[in-house]
Formats: C-alpha cells, structure tokens, sequence
C-alpha cells in the first residue's frame, strides 16, 4: 500500500529545524514569509522581545495586487522594506518558513534586497 505524505506536517517539520538556527535580535530581526493559495504575509520580527515589528500581507490596502502570485509577492517585499526603512531596520535574517526558496518566496526576497533590506 502507497502512503501519502502529509505536505504541511514536512513543512513545519523543515521550518522548526530552521528556526532551531534562525533567531530575530533587536539589531537583526527576523523577515518571517508566509505564503498560502490565496494571500502571501511577510513580517520583520524580534524574537528576544517577542513581538512583529512591521507586518505586510496582500490584504492590506497598499498593496493593489490581491493574489498570492509573483507580482504580489514584488510587491510585499518592496513594501515590507520600505515599511522597515521607516523603522530604521537595515539588516534581517531570512527565514522562509519552510517553504522552498523559489517562486512566491525568492521573488519577496529579492524585492526586499532591491528596496534596500540586507540579508
């Protein structure tokens, strides 16, 4: 008999294992991505303090593009660095939730990178 591996529980089984390694300071937050069928979240957190620095989600008004496509994805990386800019945040670690980094997620990196976030 075939078993089906369940997609989901893989993912949070490889975002664990990299937030084992990955932790948000104060100097360097952490850019956490989310991507689901229908809406992409990206959010720069500190981790020591608990609490989300700067949020972005394709729900949000400034964002025209309603999808969880690549050109929304462009457009919450620009708008989270732009957001974090306004915060005074410059340098972040990437974490890509477990999700692999290609597609929706490569393209709000890359779109942070260009606006001006380091990682």
């Amino acid at each position: 008999m075939i078993t089906k591996t369940d997609r989901k529980a893989e993912r949070q089984r490889r975002h664990k294992r990299v937030r084992n390694k990955i932790s948000g300071t104060a100097e360097c937050p952490r850019l956490a991505v989310c991507r689901t069928n229908q809406n992409i979240i990206a959010q720069i957190i500190d981790d020591t303090k608990g609490e989300t620095l700067v949020y972005v989600s394709t729900l949000d008004k400034d964002i025209k593009t309603k999808k969880a496509n690549k050109e929304a994805a462009k457009e919450v990386g620009t708008s989270i660095a732009k957001k974090a800019a306004k915060k005074n945040i410059e340098n972040v670690v990437f974490d890509r939730g477990g999700y692999i980094y290609h597609g929706v997620v490569k393209e709000i990196a890359e779109a942070a990178r260009e606006a001006g976030l380091k990682f």
